[in-house]
This record gives C-alpha cells, structure tokens and sequence, in this order.
C-alpha cells in the first residue's frame, strides 16, 4: 500500500532526529510527492532548522527513495558514494545529505539530497524555446558530458565504488545487462537473444576509462533562465553511474530512440556534438564503437522493460511495461539482423 503525505512525513521526521550530528528540525514543510522519474520515489520537502544566532532557517530537500517495483533494481548507497565524490568537482550534480541504506527509517533504501532550482523538460531541444536558445543548450549539454569524463575519478575517490573495467567495458557491461535479463524476463527472448551474441562478437575495446553517467538526458536534468542563458542546474539520476567507456554516454544519447531528445535536425546533428565532445575532451570519438554503443542502449532499454514486466506481473508496480515493438526492431536493425 502506498504510503501518504503523513506517514512519509513522520518518517523523514525521525530519520532526521536520528542523525547523530545534525540538530532535529524544528518541523518539515511542504511535503509532497512528484511524479517525475520512472524508477525512483521522489518526494520533496522543506527542513526548518534552528539558526545558531537565533531564528530559523529553510533547507530545500527530496528523498530519493526505492519503490516497490520498477524498471531498475540499483543501489542508493552506490548512488549516494557518486554524489559525494562529485562534491568537489566542477560537474553540478546535487548534494547528498543523508543515506537509510537499508531503509530502517524511511521504509525502503533512500538517498536525501538538498533540492535545487529548476525545471525538468525531456524535450527542451526539440520544443518551442527560439532556435538560437535550443541550439546554445544543446552545447552546454555536450560540454557538461565531456566534464563528467574528464572528473578525476581517482582523485575523487571513486576507484574505492567501483572497479575499472579497463579495456573489457563493453563486455562488462554486456555481463551485466544479460544477468539482469535472465533474472527477470518472464517468457523466451529470442530477438534479445540474438542481440547480446552478436553484440558480444562485436564488442569494442575501451581505450580510456571515465565516469560513465549511464542516462544522459535533459530530462534528468535542472534548467533555469538566467540573463537571457539556459544554465545546467544540476544533473540528476546517477544511480546507473558506473567506470566505463566514453564513448558508452555518447553511444546513449545518440541512439535512434533518443533523436527527439539530444539532436536538432539541420542544426544539431551527430556530426556537431560529436566535434564540439572532441573539441572540449582532445579525444577522437571511435564512430564504430559508438554504433556498437547505440545498439547496446536499445539492448539495454529493452532489457529494462522486461524488467518492468516481471514488477508488473508481481504486483511492484502499476505500469505493464514490456519490451515494445519499436525498441526491439531498432536493435534488431541495429546489430544487423
């Protein structure tokens, strides 16, 4: 069953008053669940602390919480050891205030983060903002992907979340994507089948390893006006963040199935983003590689909504997802078959 706006209040209320070195709040306000995001619960709230000189203050946050069911299974204290290593980084992703691991407190794995300003708009390259806008956007977007690749991932502690995959990313990846297939599908595949066999034949080698985003989009993503410029907020949803191959994010955002999303015909092609990512980086993006990775994200887009049908079967989630039509013929298409 659900839980409403009083239970999860009283929740967050002592899970905060639990935190050893942090005041309780003098109370929480404005409590409500938003209904952006597929896989996470998100719920926004305000914190009213006690000033030391007195007073109050206000402190925007949202918990980040696991639902039921979904089309991902992934982890909130991984999601929450990124956040905290991109603290000191350039790359504007939000910060992490508390962890509930396993949900001791707030009933399932939650992550609380501070809120911050914005708007989300899946298709804000593709919507009614004036040309010139939607183009210079699509720049801050390529220039913001090559900042995550070029994050000192060592330097920031990373290497103690996750293993480098080296030269092998392709096929970790591969590894771990087919795990998750044959855990939840719940009738044969054999067009996924054939995809991961020929995807394995082809799998590309890595040449570098860098912070991997693994979902890339505007609409993960906190846009603000400010002075006549379209800022970059914050960049949200890392839980499928991991060490990998850059071309893995580009390979993402340039699949067929995300055209509307991240080109603009005439204007912002694959050809621009991938010279403006070579301009901000000085690497050479692997265009064969690249197409191995466009292929790998329909696999993997597909593999996701099996997944949702197993939570949908089980009664975790409301939606019937399944693998569709048109993702399947695009990765079919895409590995040749």
């Amino acid at each position: 069953m659900a839980e409403d706006v009083e239970q999860i209040s009283e929740r967050i209320v002592a899970f905060l008053a639990a935190q050893p070195d942090t005041p309780a709040p003098r109370r929480i306000e404005a409590v409500q669940r938003i209904g952006v995001g597929r896989s996470r619960e998100n719920w926004l709230f305000d914190a009213v602390w006690p000033s030391p000189a007195g007073g109050e203050h206000t402190e925007p946050l949202i918990v980040r919480r696991d639902p039921p069911g979904g089309l991902l299974e992934t982890d909130r204290a991984t999601e929450f050891a990124v956040l905290e290593a991109l603290v000191p980084t350039a790359v504007p992703a939000p910060l992490p205030r508390w962890l509930d691991a396993a949900g001791a407190h707030l009933g399932r794995p939650s992550l609380i983060m501070r809120r911050a300003p914005g708007d989300c708009d899946y298709f804000v390259l593709s919507g009614p903002l004036p040309l010139e806008r939607r183009s210079a956007l699509a720049g801050r977007f390529c220039d913001l992907l090559a900042t995550i690749h070029l994050v000192d991932w060592r330097g920031c502690g990373l290497d103690r979340t996750f293993t480098d995959p080296g030269p092998e990313a392709a096929v970790r990846e591969l590894d771990a994507w087919e795990a998750v297939l044959r855990r939840d599908r719940l009738e044969p595949t054999p067009e996924l089948d054939l995809a991961a066999r020929r995807l394995r034949a082809d799998a590309p080698a890595s040449s570098r390893t860098v912070l991997v985003h693994g979902d890339f989009k505007p609409g993960n993503a906190l846009l603000e006006a400010r002075d006549g410029t379209d800022d970059i907020v914050a960049l949200l949803d890392w839980e499928l963040a991991h060490l990998g191959d850059p071309m893995e994010d580009l390979g993402w955002i340039t699949q067929p199935l995300r055209t509307r999303e991240h080109l603009i015909p005439g204007v912002w092609e694959r050809e621009d983003l991938f010279a403006r990512y070579e301009a901000a980086t000085g690497w050479e993006v692997d265009l064969d590689a690249v197409r191995w990775w466009n292929a790998f994200a329909s696999f993997k887009t597909a593999v996701m909504q099996t997944s949702g049908l197993r939570s949908f079967v089980e009664g975790r989630c409301d939606e019937p997802y399944r693998p569709t039509a048109t993702v399947l013929r695009t990765l079919l298409d895409a590995v040749g078959a």
